[in-house]
């Protein structure tokens, strides 16, 4: 017993210690964390560290624009890392421009969790947010947050958007922040209703439909949303619905009034140069690059040096082997019976060493291979 006793007394004393308000403040300055932060919560930013709900909603209140970007794969992940973009949206766009579709309707949750899989290995600093693909929210909230986690623990997201503004989807939109996951909202122009509205058209033209699009966003403000992306609306509906927002809103095709801008990486790139991308390439979207120019001549100038024979030439053949190697190898293929084989490599070896392979091309080749 007595032992115990100073055992705990030793315990106590340690604690009292631990807590006295000169070494919590000390602790305070050793920490990374905010003052007000429970377990591992967010880090003080600079440009190399993650983005978090706080970082976005600093910036928000500091009227620094927002920006975010669609990545779908590792490469542009990688490329919106190094650029220093805030929010990675792995969108249902894919659908159309990565597979080819003509919406966004046939993607599956399975194929989402694949291209959030790789984006969250390529895009380590900015705030992942992924896209509840159609068909997995609409039945129930349960169906919804069975989904959004999913998004999280398989997909290796920060957070999920859905799309649209009916009272279920506001439903629906609360029980997935109650469950602890984050929450972006989408209203204006929601191409998964492209079935309700038959082909993609602009939001808020008329009175009516311009007071809704800002009541829903106010309406997913209310349960929870950290975000509220205004898509397709004009230019004074969204700079409304920013100004009756405590929330960011993150505009595409909604001017330049919104906390920040979203665009497309295929379109803003200017990557697609192929007749159905052209056609769903949206109006409002400036492109800051020509890089599907850039694509096509490296193919067609690949198609033509192999075609010639100057590629591969020296400097693109970097392994070596001994010319006394290439003999005893040229001996053992004659023992196999490979005649032709190998008197292929003997040849080989012998215009590398004497440089023909840097002025020779198809004829090269040719000879080579017998």
């Amino acid at each position: 017993m007595f032992a115990a006793r100073t055992v705990m007394k030793s315990f106590y004393s340690l604690t009292e210690s631990f807590f006295h308000p000169t070494h919590a403040k000390t602790m305070k300055c050793m920490s990374n964390l905010p003052e007000n932060a429970v377990y591992g919560a967010p880090k003080p930013q600079n440009p190399n560290q993650k983005v978090t709900l706080t970082h976005l909603r600093q910036k928000h209140r500091r009227s620094e624009p927002i920006t975010m970007v669609t990545a779908y794969d590792y490469p542009s992940a990688v490329h919106l890392e190094l650029a220093g973009i805030d929010i990675c949206l792995v969108g249902d766009s894919a659908s159309m421009v990565v597979h080819g579709h003509d919406t966004t309707l046939p993607i599956s949750l399975e194929e989402m969790l694949v291209h959030c899989r790789a984006v969250a290995r390529g895009a380590k600093r900015p705030l992942l947010v992924g896209d509840l693909p159609f068909g997995t929210y609409e039945s129930s909230s349960n169906q919804a947050v069975d989904a959004a986690v999913r998004i999280l623990k398989e997909g290796g997201m920060d957070a999920i958007k859905l799309e649209g503004g009916l009272p279920s989807r506001i439903t629906t939109a609360k029980a997935i922040v109650e469950a602890g996951i984050a929450v972006m909202g989408h209203v204006g122009l929601t191409p998964q209703a492209i079935s309700v509205l038959g082909e993609f058209r602009a939001q808020g033209k008329n009175i009516s439909s311009a007071v809704k699009v800002v009541e829903t966003a106010m309406a997913l403000q209310e349960v929870g949303c950290f975000a509220v992306v205004l898509e397709c609306v004009p230019a004074p509906v969204a700079a409304a619905a920013t100004s009756a927002l405590r929330i960011p809103t993150i505009g595409i095709g909604a001017g330049p009034f919104c906390s920040g801008q979203v665009l497309v990486y295929h379109d803003l790139l200017g990557m697609m140069q192929h007749p159905h991308h052209a056609k769903v390439t949206p109006k409002f979207c400036k492109q800051f690059g020509q890089v599907g120019e850039v694509i096509n001549k490296a193919l067609l100038e690949y198609k033509e040096e192999v075609t010639n024979g100057s590629f591969p030439g020296p400097a693109h053949s970097p392994y070596k082997i001994s010319l006394s190697d290439v003999d005893g190898f040229s001996k053992e293929l004659q023992k196999l019976g490979l005649e032709k084989a190998a008197s292929a490599a003997a040849k080989a070896a012998e215009k590398i060493e004497t440089g023909e392979l840097s002025s020779e091309g198809k004829n090269h080749q040719t000879s080579a291979v017998g």
